[in-house]
């Protein structure tokens, strides 16, 4: 056990948290109490739900343990972001590895993953064959390999052109273990040529915040890489590389999925109508901003 010298009395998790949420406050993180929580529980090896037992029943805490939890802290505090410091996000039923050189994926990003997962499974394919997904621009393969886990009959394709992000990307299709997914290293305009026609749905997050547009989150502008940021004067730089690939890999009827910034959809869906695709339409995400546009090939 060891002791806190300020107060002169044993440190337990109640004292180390109720510091630790003072110091993530103070530095502007957005919920203190959930990442105190989180970096706790990271080097205790406990759920949160076991850090909150305790911290109610005051356990104490060893050494090396409230040494690293005081220096997991410190570095959120820096605003490295949290899952760099875990090794690890959870994207929907997903624990997924990132780390630096890999955007880590957002919660609103599920969304749109489960537009896509609807259009799959939406699929008849012809006897023999299988649904057809790609995901452009796979990152982590949060996306990609939601739908290879959460539409298992189906086959999916994850391209990434970042030699950073498809080793986190490979990193995770080895622990998710799906075998109806698999990863290619090529740029999003040259990709799958033997696929043109053939593809059901193609979905992609690509980077989509105008050039002059820094974001305010450190978290964000120090640490995501910025290929996967920034989509260059409009933003819509790789949206519309996107939409030239998809309807090339698409075949009549196909759908395709597209994620964007929540001020974007009136510019996503102009773009996609000049560029021929059908039934057009943005949807808001659970929290009522636009987040994606779909198309039909």
């Amino acid at each position: 056990m060891t002791t806190d010298t300020a107060l002169d009395r044993p440190v337990t998790v109640r004292s180390l948290a109720e510091r630790s949420v003072a110091i993530l406050a103070a530095s502007g993180v957005n919920d203190p109490q959930v990442d105190t929580e989180l970096l706790i529980g990271h080097v205790l090896g406990a759920s949160r739900g076991r850090v909150q037992s305790l911290t109610v029943t005051d356990a104490p805490l060893g050494v090396e343990d409230a040494i690293a939890i005081i220096e997991a802290v410190e570095r959120r505090a820096a605003r490295e972001p949290l899952q760099h410091i875990t090794g690890s996000a959870w994207f929907r039923s997903l624990e997924l590895a990132v780390g630096p050189g890999v955007f880590v994926p957002r919660p609103e990003t599920e969304f749109v993953a489960g537009l896509a997962i609807d259009a799959l499974r939406a699929v008849v394919p012809a006897p023999g064959s299988r649904p057809l997904a790609v995901d452009l621009g796979t990152g982590s393969g949060a996306i990609a390999l939601s739908l290879a886990t959460e539409v298992p009959h189906a086959e999916v394709v994850a391209v990434e052109n970042s030699t950073e992000a498809f080793i986190w990307a490979k990193q995770n299709l080895r622990s998710t273990g799906a075998e109806n997914a698999r990863l290619v290293f090529i740029g999003l305009a040259d990709a799958l040529p033997e696929l043109d026609g053939t593809v059901d749905v193609v979905v992609s997050n690509p980077p989509y915040i105008p050039s002059g547009m820094i974001p305010r989150d450190p978290e964000v502008r120090l640490h995501d890489p910025e290929a996967a940021l920034y989509g260059g004067e409009d933003g819509f730089d790789v949206v519309r590389e996107v939409s030239a690939t998809a309807r090339r890999l698409l075949h009549a009827g196909g759908h395709l999925v597209i994620e964007h910034g929540d001020l974007q959809g009136p510019g996503a869906r102009a773009l996609l109508e000049a560029d021929g695709w059908r039934a057009v339409a943005t949807h808001r995400d659970l929290t009522g901003r636009d987040r994606a546009t779909t198309a039909l090939r």
